[in-house]
């Protein structure tokens, strides 16, 4: 079950890229992002009250609910869309990729979980092989101010994810399953972005067209209904750490797809990045072995 999860997040959210570009155009970022996880939160209430699956929540429970959509459905993409405008999408992986860290140390600091070392040793393998993945990208990109704010907004949205991942897994805890929390996630992130957009003066303009309707949907249902699902589950089955490594295998597949869509070429330095990739993978899910005591008479 959680290889599954596991491969069904990261091919998801894998080819996610493809729709966030046909996503740029007439329509402002904001805007579209209410509009992707509004339409996310009406299928997911929609399906679980035909179901009858749709949990109640008390007070505390709808608190959580709150910040977690201003976290992950809100203030995270704002983050990441806007630091895209400065600095390359190789280095926003990069950063993006730290969640398996930052995840790590946030569950150390609320939840008191001892920290692996083979996670941190595997997050840090992953983070070296994405720098080798996306290096011509990196040492291209000349510094300047710009890039400084986009990397602090990068990793800014990193550690709004990270928090995000936190209260799911606190929520979980209580016995509250992602399906429903979810639902009222996206349904405050999507609100509380309507309220920025009108604050700000964003217009709600939309793309009657196949390419933007397509991908808009593509992003609310595969990439959020069923993406995130399968992600905070995991986060609730494997612990925020191990189900962070997904953030360091979604550009991996990204890239795949790019071989064929916009003739990406593989390098030596790649392949040795996407083999540190790999390995840190393996290293992120191996088990612990189990200490032996000795049986007293």
């Amino acid at each position: 079950m959680n290889l599954s999860l596991y491969l069904l997040t990261v091919l998801i959210w894998g080819t996610t890229w493809i729709a966030i570009k046909f996503q740029m155009g007439e329509v402002a970022v904001a805007a579209s992002i209410a509009y992707r996880f509004a339409l996310a939160s009406l299928v997911l209430f929609a399906m679980l009250w035909l179901s009858g699956r749709l949990q109640p929540l008390d007070r505390r429970g709808q608190g959580i609910c709150l910040v977690q959509g201003l976290c992950l459905f809100c203030l995270n993409f704002l983050c990441f869309y806007t630091a895209s405008q400065w600095i390359p999408s190789g280095l926003i992986a990069v950063i993006f990729s730290t969640a398996t860290l930052w995840n790590a140390i946030n569950a150390r600091l609320f939840f008191k979980q001892r920290i692996a070392a083979n996670v941190l040793l595997g997050g840090a393998l992953g983070l070296v092989g994405l720098g080798l993945l996306f290096w011509p990208e990196l040492v291209g990109h000349e510094a300047s101010h710009e890039s400084l704010l986009g990397i602090g907004l990068a990793l800014l949205g990193t550690l709004f994810f990270s928090a995000g991942n936190m209260l799911s897994s606190l929520q979980q805890k209580a016995g509250l399953k992602p399906l429903t929390t979810n639902a009222w996630g996206m349904l405050y992130g999507a609100l509380m972005l309507v309220l920025i957009c009108l604050a700000s003066g964003t217009p709600f303009t939309f793309e009657w067209n196949a390419r933007y309707i397509g991908s808009l949907l593509y992003l609310a249902i595969p990439g959020s209904v069923i993406g995130f699902t399968a992600y905070l589950t995991l986060v609730g089955r494997m612990g925020p750490e191990r189900a962070a490594y997904c953030t360091v295998l979604f550009p991996v597949v990204a890239l795949n797809i790019s071989v064929f869509l916009e003739g990406y070429q593989w390098t030596a330095p790649a392949l040795l990045g996407l083999g540190l990739v790999m390995l840190g993978n393996v290293l992120v899910f191996r088990k612990p072995k189990p200490v032996l005591t000795e049986a007293r008479a």
